[in-house]
């Protein structure tokens, strides 16, 4: 008994060593295409690029220096600087939180329509999910610069864009948090009659809402850049206000500076609120 006891173990150690080893060489293949995608792709930016990585890699640092240097000569203006493109940030952060509101709305009901179990339309599940993925996979810079053309500049393009990718993020988050959700609550509801809308209501927004308010607060941090970003393309806000600053160039420095230093300073706060309300959310303190 104690050879075959031993012979037993002897082949579980064979196999397991057999199974290291071509896992192994998997990972080396895997690390070995990726190193090779790499390179390939390097050679192929390099050659399409004005001017080649490594020749323009000792200039790297030029622009930043140039723009802190005419900083720290003008920084006397820097207090009126951040006064006056304050507004600007106020604009950024209105655009973040409507588009982020209205994206979390439409999240909710595409959540709760792609959810099993929990869906009003069970054979139109794979249409909902469709609907995120394509919501979800458009950048919002491409939105955003197709409303421009139709509507015009201004923050309401961004808002749609914005919203448009939030509602397909949020609605994927949201759809994983429901798939948790404990099932007794609704059959209870249904069993005195509760309608689907009721049961949703009562039975699944209690036990999801603060993980759904988690998602939703970290997915305004991101859309504040977003929102910044999108304003160098004619959408409104403080990124606007950039980048006439930066085209200006020579001369406008000390204004991309103290709009950088206002959108990281507004970015640190509301991450730094957010995640203390997140915390209280999830963990209760």
């Amino acid at each position: 008994m104690a050879q075959i006891a031993a012979g037993g173990s002897q082949d579980i150690r064979t196999a397991y060593l057999a199974m290291a080893r071509q896992k192994q060489v998997y990972s080396g293949i895997i690390v070995l295409v990726f190193a090779l995608l790499m390179v390939s792709g390097y050679q192929l930016a390099n050659m399409r690029s004005a001017g080649g990585f490594l020749d323009g890699l000792t200039s790297f640092f030029d622009f930043p220096h140039e723009v802190i240097a005419e900083a720290s000569e003008k920084a006397a203006n820097l207090p009126g600087l951040l006064v006056r493109f304050f507004p600007s940030l106020i604009e950024t952060i209105n655009i973040a939180g409507v588009s982020t509101l209205i994206g979390a709305i439409a999240a909710v009901f595409l959540s709760l329509l792609s959810t099993r179990g929990l869906a009003r339309f069970p054979r139109l599940i794979p249409v909902f999910r469709r609907i995120m993925d394509v919501t979800r996979a458009i950048p919002e810079i491409v939105v955003a610069l197709i409303l421009i053309f139709v509507l015009g500049g201004g923050p309401v393009p961004a808002m749609i864009a914005i919203a448009v990718h939030t509602s397909g993020a949020l609605g994927k988050l949201f759809s994983e948090v429901n798939e948790n959700a404990d099932l007794k609550p609704l059959e209870g509801l249904a069993s005195v009659g509760a309608n689907w809308s009721q049961r949703m209501w009562l039975g699944v927004v209690p036990q999801v809402a603060p993980n759904w308010l988690s998602y939703g607060l970290l997915r305004f941090e991101i859309n504040v850049r977003a929102s910044a970003i999108l304003g160098f393309v004619g959408s409104g806000g403080i990124g606007h206000d950039l980048r006439l600053a930066m085209q200006w160039g020579v001369g406008r420095y000390d204004e991309v500076v103290s709009i950088f230093i206002l959108l990281f300073l507004a970015i640190v706060i509301i991450d730094q609120v957010s995640s203390h309300y997140r915390n209280r959310l999830v963990k209760g303190h």
